[in-house]
């Protein structure tokens, strides 16, 4: 009788524990999920800094696209919007076209606190890895950052990387021209490069033949981040190959393509 007792208070041990690490990962599944089966993605764009990069006009571009997809969109200037984290930890991608300025030690935590948490990031040129100089761990979460654009707005061409050809960010895309800067970045090492530009040397000798990334993605912690270096203006997203590569991008970052 005792051993039946045992036996019993043995099942009911284990069925316990199974409810309890039910439980823990239906709560570990909704804190990094805003949305559930039918609630729309939600996502903030943040655009500013250095105007010359045509924030605003870029954010036109985009924002208008993200609601056709069915986003709730929030379109800010200022990087406050950052300073909210619980309304930061519900959304689905942040999309920041912000170009050098500074960033509070307090907007700057949030932000790479709910990134790491499952929030995706995505951006473009440097709205997104030339912003905040001083800062290194945003720019470790980022994968890069600009340092040059040798000759300026200049011919240049674009390579998707062959082995990443079926990626859903550049599947079904040939290599394509570019007329605009040809960014020259210090980059992590670790990010997955997509598609990448092969330097003349013919504005700065030392570095002809150099392969650099242009597309990337990454995670920081549980996030995604995805980045483009193309789209110094508006106008550069006139070329269907940029346009629809940031597209994607944001796609996956706010995990609605693999």
């Amino acid at each position: 009788m005792r051993v039946k007792v045992k036996a019993a208070h043995g099942v009911i041990r284990i069925g316990l524990l199974c409810l309890v690490l039910f439980g823990a990962l239906v709560y570990s599944f909704a804190a990094h999920s805003s949305t559930g089966p039918g609630t729309p993605k939600k996502a903030l764009i943040v655009w500013g800094g250095w105007e010359g990069h045509e924030p605003k006009q870029c954010v036109d571009i985009f924002a208008p696209w993200l609601k056709e997809k069915g986003f709730e969109v929030e379109i800010s200037s200022s990087l406050d919007s950052y300073l909210d984290l619980e309304k930061l930890k519900k959304l689905d991608v942040i999309i920041q076209v912000y170009t050098q300025g500074t960033i509070t030690a307090e907007q700057e935590r949030n932000l790479l606190e709910v990134v790491k948490g499952g929030v995706g990031l995505a951006g473009w040129h440097g709205g997104l890895a030339d912003s905040f100089r001083s800062n290194t761990e945003y720019q470790f979460m980022v994968g890069g950052q600009w340092v040059a654009h040798p000759g300026g707005i200049i011919d240049y061409e674009v390579n998707i990387v062959p082995e990443k050809e079926n990626d859903a960010i550049v599947r079904r895309l040939k290599n394509f021209k570019m007329h605009s800067e040809q960014y020259y970045m210090h980059v992590d090492p670790g990010v997955e490069v997509l598609a990448t530009t092969t330097f003349s040397g013919q504005y700065a000798p030392w570095i002809k033949g150099v392969v650099m990334p242009v597309i990337w993605k990454k995670y920081y912690g549980q996030g995604r981040v995805f980045y483009c270096s193309l789209g110094h203006v508006a106008a550069d997203f006139n070329v269907p190959e940029a346009r629809e590569i940031v597209k994607r991008g944001i796609l996956w970052a706010a995990h609605m393509i693999n």
